[in-house]
């Protein structure tokens, strides 16, 4: 009777599971998850990270129950646990889909060489991305040619190859597990807070294949027709928010792709070019694992050389600390360390923001944001999060123009014009009329007394904005 490991990680779904779909014709299946936070090397997932990842394995558990399993869920080394497991119930393989960062890259590598020696099959997938990092190749207009650096062209080269589409179904029902397979309850990993600060991310989110597919649908159904111009305003709930489903794997790539076609030819008017803006987001996201994966040490250094001596600040930390907890007096700013603190998000155009005014007005390195975020975020994507602080900092692939820094006040008038967003996360300043909200400092004195509670800015934005281009000359 042959039995089959499905090794679960990031890919905690059952809908187009290609590590599923080799296991499940086994005679018996047992889905695991093992938690070895020390298999991530120096990027152990953060609070938030945490929080989501037990709702998604209770939610992924009752899922598999419905179809006859259930999830194992263990702790420890992971060749250990994997080891005792097959021992245990006699598997024949073990299957998984795979991780592209560069510490589990190192260490899948490692594994599959040791269970392949002792006789175990090894079925190891993508699940997670359209293309693995290696298919799209190298950028041939180079000089040398060299690995993309440049989304558009990048992107062009996937679009070329072909985008594919879903390929496996939701199983129907699947095998049973062996007799006296053990198993740890999520409450055992230790993932919740221990003060539970976790209300508010609670309210918003419904991590789960289930609540994929019905965020994925409500985006559809809702706001992808509009998605140019809704997506750049934060008091709307204008984008997709898969990122974290897609982190985790309750959704991949695939079925995005997919549903966003079929709705762009079943739909009329603009929706196809609504759509292909949505589904070139899905575009970056490869582009960061592409990155990553070329440039392993693109997580803690600039992937520009000449950024490697740039003269941040050194004693910062009560301004970091300020910026952390949306007290910097620079409303757009707060509004958006806020929104993150309490539900583990932040709309896509304010991390810009906060990112610029972080790296460009106060001088302190992107490493020191992208960590923060590392540990806030519910999507906190170590390709992602990489990527992005780099772009906005000026250092990395595809980067910003070092002379761009995002004006918070300019920023707010044009994407947040009532103030909506601000008024919803910096509630002192709600007295104030809309034109003095993202620039409070300018307002009369009078109304001002209204709002004693909330700081005066921290720094002057157009003097920090010299300083700031004064050291990006210099390198």
């Amino acid at each position: 009777m042959t039995t089959s490991i499905l090794w679960l990680r990031q890919d905690l779904r059952l809908t187009d599971n290609p590590a599923l779909e080799a296991a499940r014709h086994s005679r018996r299946l047992v889905p695991v998850y093992i938690h070895d936070p020390a298999l991530n090397g120096r990027w152990p997932p953060g609070a938030a990270s945490n929080w989501w990842l037990h709702q998604s394995l209770t939610a992924l558990d009752r899922d598999l129950r419905q179809l006859g399993s259930r999830l194992i869920l263990r702790a420890g080394p992971t060749a250990g646990v994997l080891e005792e497991l097959i021992e245990t119930c006699s598997a024949t393989s073990v299957c998984w889909n795979r991780r592209y960062e560069p510490s589990l890259r190192q260490a899948d590598g490692d594994l599959k060489s040791a269970l392949q020696a002792t006789g175990i099959e090894i079925n190891s997938c993508n699940a997670n991305l359209l293309f693995e990092p290696w298919e799209i190749g190298r950028d041939v207009r180079a000089d040398s040619p060299a690995p993309y650096k440049v989304f558009t062209a990048y992107w062009r080269a996937c679009l070329k190859r072909g985008l594919p589409g879903m390929v496996h179904d939701h199983p129907g029902k699947l095998p049973g597990l062996p007799r006296r397979i053990a198993s740890l309850s999520p409450e055992d990993l230790g993932l919740l807070p221990r003060v539970r600060w976790d209300t508010g991310l609670q309210k918003q989110w419904q991590p789960g294949e289930m609540g994929a597919l019905a965020k994925l649908e409500q985006f559809l159904d809702d706001n992808a027709l509009d998605y140019t111009s809704a997506r750049e305003r934060p008091a709307i709930d204008g984008t997709s928010g898969l990122s974290p489903h897609l982190h985790f794997g309750e959704i991949g790539p695939r079925q995005v792709i997919q549903a966003a076609q079929w709705r762009a030819h079943s739909a009329a008017g603009n929706a196809g070019a609504q759509l292909e803006s949505f589904i070139r987001q899905i575009g970056w996201r490869e582009f960061a694992h592409h990155l990553l994966f070329h440039f392993p040490d693109s997580d803690r250094e600039p992937l520009n050389n000449r950024f490697k001596g740039f003269p941040w600040r050194k004693n910062y930390a009560d301004d970091l600390r300020a910026w952390q907890q949306g007290n910097t007096g620079i409303p757009l700013v707060d509004a958006g360390m806020r929104e993150l603190w309490h539900t583990g998000r932040m709309h896509n155009r304010v991390r810009m923001v906060v990112a610029s005014f972080l790296t460009k007005n106060l001088l302190i390195p992107w490493q020191e944001g992208a960590a923060w975020f590392w540990d806030t975020l519910v999507d906190a994507d170590l390709a992602n999060n990489s990527m992005g602080w780099q772009w906005v900092a000026g250092c990395g692939a595809d980067a910003a123009p070092y002379f761009r820094i995002f004006n918070p006040v300019l920023q707010g008038e044009k994407f947040d014009p009532e103030g909506v967003y601000v008024r919803l996360w910096v509630p002192e300043l709600d007295s104030l009329p809309a034109r003095y909200l993202h620039k409070p400092w300018s307002a009369p004195q009078s109304m001002l007394a209204r709002c004693a509670d909330y700081p005066p800015p921290m720094i002057d934005l157009k003097s920090s904005r010299e300083r700031a281009l004064e050291a990006y000359r210099q390198r």
